[in-house]
């Protein structure tokens, strides 16, 4: 018979239950806020101690850069992770692309977004907001994220292309958002994991892989 075909994983890792996979999703999110908010903390401390007017502004706009970065994170992590609406409702692509450069873009980090505005459905939304935190992780440096569609209207699916200094390719990842893992879910596993979980929710298979210069995850 020719062809090749999917590795079989000897001892293949028990998939996190309903349960599980919450607790995992919450302590990411919780993750992802600890540091704006202790830097909002740390400021509010620094003002507590009656500071000179330097030191002052100093807290002030640590305050006001910090609680800025906990938004953003917040509104992402509730359409990436959250419920963002009812069953079966749909999200405007405009509003993911507001979100997603709220979270992602940084004095590093810059987004390329070709995407037509659209109403799709909630699962493909939230699908291609983790392909891109997905994408990030390959440009630790920083760089461009480019995102394209693959087809168009309700059945659109997206290629988000990743280029950057010392980009890599995080085999754990390509395993995971494969089903080939061989290792425990964890907190730190469980974004590429879902992203797959969701992928499959909208009848797709999503992929990590090189292509030339930059890193690409497609939905397809």
């Amino acid at each position: 018979m020719s062809g090749t075909s999917s590795p079989e994983i000897a001892n293949p890792i028990p998939a996190p239950d309903t349960l599980e996979l919450a607790a995992l999703l919450c302590s990411k999110v919780c993750h992802d806020l600890i540091s704006p908010v202790g830097a909002i903390v740390n400021g509010l401390e620094v003002l507590d101690d009656n500071p000179k007017p330097e030191d002052r502004e100093f807290a002030l706009e640590l305050i006001r850069k910090s609680a800025k970065t906990a938004s953003a994170r917040l509104q992402f992590c509730r359409l990436a992770f959250g419920a963002a609406g009812s069953a079966g409702a749909q999200i405007d692509v405009g509003d993911a692309q507001t979100m997603a450069r709220g979270h992602i873009e940084d004095a590093k980090t810059s987004i390329t977004w070709n995407l037509p505005r659209l109403l799709l459905p909630k699962n493909r939304v939230k699908l291609l907001l983790n392909m891109m935190v997905v994408a990030q992780q390959t440009i630790p440096r920083g760089g461009v994220l480019t995102v394209d569609p693959i087809g168009e209207g309700e059945t659109m699916s997206f290629r988000v292309a990743a280029t950057g200094l010392n980009a890599r390719l995080p085999q754990n990842i390509v395993n995971l958002l494969a089903g080939a893992h061989q290792s425990t879910i964890d907190a730190h596993a469980v974004q590429p994991y879902y992203t797959r979980l969701l992928a499959d929710a909208c009848g797709l298979k999503v992929t990590l892989a090189a292509d030339g210069d930059a890193m690409v995850v497609q939905a397809s």
